[in-house]
């Protein structure tokens, strides 16, 4: 099993717009690392949903429910989506400042490449991120 986070703008899509439709495509991804990286993931594989711009906090959980597959909204036909579900809220949600703070994170992609909007999580950092939140690892 792989890790991911997700990113997304709260006033665009947010976490309670994910949890209100259970599973839901993560579309409209234009960036090449990040849609490479959506082709890597594998049905099963989880990740953490991200609240970007003022809020900077880790969420939810997802998990990926159908691999890569054409985005319906890229006219170019070069990138795809995957469909992720909504697994479970964070008790505590984990800010880019905790994050950042923790030196077990430094080499967390979200610290070093903050603008990628889709990006890995090694298993160590996914277990002290789920650690930090109170959460089921």
């Amino acid at each position: 099993m792989a890790y991911w986070l997700f990113k997304s703008e709260p006033g665009a899509w947010s976490w309670d717009d994910h949890v209100g439709k259970g599973v839901e495509h993560w579309d409209g991804v234009r960036n090449h690392q990040a849609n490479n990286n959506m082709k890597a993931m594998k049905i099963g594989d989880l990740g953490f949903f991200y609240h970007s711009v003022n809020e900077k906090q880790v969420v939810g959980i997802v998990e990926v429910v159908r691999e890569h597959y054409p985005d319906h909204t890229d006219e170019s036909g070069r990138f795809g989506m995957v469909d992720l579900k909504a697994i479970n809220p964070l008790n505590t949600p984990i800010t880019l400042a905790d994050i950042k703070a923790n030196p077990k994170l430094a080499d967390m992609v979200l610290v070093n490449n903050s603008r990628l909007s889709v990006q890995p999580v090694t298993a160590a950092e996914w277990q002290e991120v789920c650690r930090m939140a109170g959460a089921d690892a």
